[in-house]
């Protein structure tokens, strides 16, 4: 049986700026995703939010942040499957 896969969305409100800041926190926040969530245990949906931090972040941090979310909800796998 094919597992199923991991499904995620992103959304940022508009506390977190202006059209321009809003979409360049989804696309950092989509390029986040792509790094970590290959390594997130399949069947899962995910939803990142946005934050006014997300725009100036370091991106390593945001790695890091999704990361240790992931580990917290006990969802991430060390070992690349």
């Amino acid at each position: 049986a094919a597992l199923e896969p991991v499904r995620v969305g992103f959304t940022a409100s508009r506390k977190v700026g202006n059209a321009v800041a809003r979409n360049r926190a989804r696309r950092r926040l989509r390029a986040v995703a792509r790094e970590v969530l290959d390594r997130a245990e399949p069947g899962n949906d995910f939803v990142l939010i946005a934050r006014p931090a997300t725009v100036d972040r370091d991106y390593q941090a945001l790695v890091a942040d999704l990361v240790a979310g992931l580990k917290r909800l006990k969802l991430y796998r060390s070992d690349a499957r």
